[in-house]
């Protein structure tokens, strides 16, 4: 148990896919514009990490390795992630056809997401508990960072910034701070 917490939060806090890793900063940047948009992002974004990681983790383990095919494991990984999101997105427009249309082109692009595909393959290689543990913590790393990356780009906008840094400069800039907050959590675990 205490191994699972441990990587669950070494996943989420300590060596998070978004800010040391730099997977899925495209998501991270366009989705979050307002705390409206990131909100719904992030829990489709965190199902989809979730679910990802465990099929593509069975499907490796269970079929690729046994059959001694590892070298199909990418585009494997890319259609099962492709399946899922597409499943997503047909779900949240038959729930919510405003979401969905609030969500616009960010919920398609969640299949080109590499932090999703980065888990499941850094995942694949672990037991089925900690691939599990692994997924589900980087997706709630996944979306604390992209919720508070939402909520200083709110005050970032509302604020005067200087001309050469705004747009993407200052939102890299704050990308790079929340990354040096996060690295504080380096040594908390033994």
């Amino acid at each position: 148990m205490g191994e699972l917490l441990a990587i669950l939060l070494t996943a989420a806090l300590i060596n998070n896919f978004v800010l040391v890793q730099f997977l899925g900063l495209c998501p991270l940047m366009g989705s979050s514009a307002s705390l409206s948009t990131a909100f719904p992002m992030t829990m489709a974004t965190m199902f989809v990490i979730t679910i990802a990681t465990i099929l593509t983790h069975l499907i490796y383990n269970g079929v690729l390795l046994p059959l001694a095919l590892p070298y199909l494991k990418i585009l494997l990984f890319v259609v099962v992630i492709a399946s899922i999101v597409q499943g997503t997105e047909i779900f949240i427009r038959y729930v919510s056809p405003l979401l969905h249309q609030l969500l616009g082109i960010y919920l398609p692009l969640i299949t080109s997401n590499c932090a999703i595909l980065g888990v499941a393959l850094m995942a694949s290689n672990l037991p089925l508990h900690q691939a599990v543990a692994m997924g589900i913590g980087a997706a709630l790393g996944f979306g604390v960072v992209l919720t508070l990356f939402a909520s200083i780009r709110q005050h970032l906008d509302q604020n005067s910034v200087p001309l050469v840094f705004r747009g993407s400069p200052i939102l890299l800039v704050t990308i790079g701070i929340l990354a040096l907050a996060f690295s504080g959590f380096k040594g908390v675990l033994p």
